[in-house]
């Protein structure tokens, strides 16, 4: 299917809504542009939604003082949604504002709904010192962020489950790609090597979150769990230091973690140390990683933008 087709065509196109078309959405959102699909969403800033629209995207303005002006409208056609809005907290259980708002609304999309993702966190596991976890792992988040997704996570299957949504679950890793890399982080002065012994973090590049995610629209297994992480969990200082090396800078000294100047965003973070696999997007959707480890990612993004120097900056 290509977007040459005829305004006829174009209707019968599937149809992705995202609510939250932010960075890994939008990955997603740009290939099935491609391949024909139609695309709407919602934004909160007027600029970006003004940039989306005149790229052919239908898009609203959502929050959870904002609803959909007319959710009928707005999500007619709807072949498959995607939840990319975090959780705010501000209702029980869930706190989901897509969920909260607009529950009923989607649920109203009936069996014309083929396939609805949200876009979770490895959050939820918790803590395991390091150790590994899978998609049949307890679910023990150790923060207010990772518990509140674990609702979420829950209020979507359960909602699912009574209207027979096919609801799938996409727990992903830390997410970097073009402008929001090690790089960037290097270039804008701000980069630390914090030094927390056996600390480790999983990843995803933004183009594998969207391989994975068109896989399993290609491959719907409603009530599943999948990990986005690639196949090298490493500490944050390797990865500077490796990003360093690639710009052909000095790296910043080590910094224990006791006394570096973290945020208490950034600090939060370290708080859960594990690390994750990823074999089931590999044994049940057939993904094969573009990105298999910060490595291969870094390099390609530097090389992107020796291609394209003002690519994403």
């Amino acid at each position: 299917m290509t977007r040459s087709g005829s305004a006829g065509d174009r209707d019968k196109a599937p149809r992705l809504f995202a609510f939250g078309l932010g960075f890994s959405a939008l990955a997603l959102a740009e290939r099935l542009s491609e391949q024909g699909w139609r695309i709407a969403g919602t934004v909160r800033d007027p600029e970006k939604r003004q940039a989306l629209e005149a790229r052919g995207f239908d898009i609203h303005h959502f929050d959870r003082d904002h609803p959909l002006a007319d959710p009928a409208s707005a999500l007619a056609g709807t072949t498959h949604i995607l939840i990319s809005v975090p959780p705010d907290g501000r209702s029980e259980p869930s706190g989901d504002p897509a969920l909260d708002v607009h529950g009923s609304d989607i649920a109203a999309l009936g069996p014309g709904l083929a396939w609805l993702g949200y876009l979770s966190t490895t959050g939820v596991y918790g803590d395991r010192q390091g150790g590994w976890v899978d998609e049949t792992s307890a679910l023990t988040p150790s923060g207010d962020r990772g518990r509140r997704r674990l609702e979420a996570e829950r209020g979507w299957l359960a909602l699912g489950e009574r209207q027979g949504i096919p609801v799938h679950l996409f727990r992903l890793a830390g997410i970097y790609g073009p402008g929001r890399s090690a790089l960037d982080t290097v270039r804008s002065g701000n980069a630390k090597r914090v030094m927390k012994p056996g600390q480790v973090f999983s990843r995803i590049h933004v183009a594998d979150i969207a391989s994975v995610l068109e896989a399993s629209i290609a491959r719907p297994h409603p009530g599943a769990a999948y990990n986005l992480c690639d196949d090298d969990p490493a500490a944050p200082a390797e990865v500077i230091e490796f990003a360093c090396g690639l710009l052909g800078v000095e790296p910043p000294p080590l910094v224990p973690f006791d006394e570096a100047a973290l945020s208490p965003m950034a600090r939060s973070f370290y708080e859960d140390n594990k690390r994750v696999r990823n074999e089931r997007i590999k044994r049940e959707l057939g993904v094969t990683l573009a990105y298999p480890s910060y490595r291969e990612g870094l390099k390609a993004l530097l090389a992107e933008e020796t291609l394209s120097p003002t690519f994403h900056r």
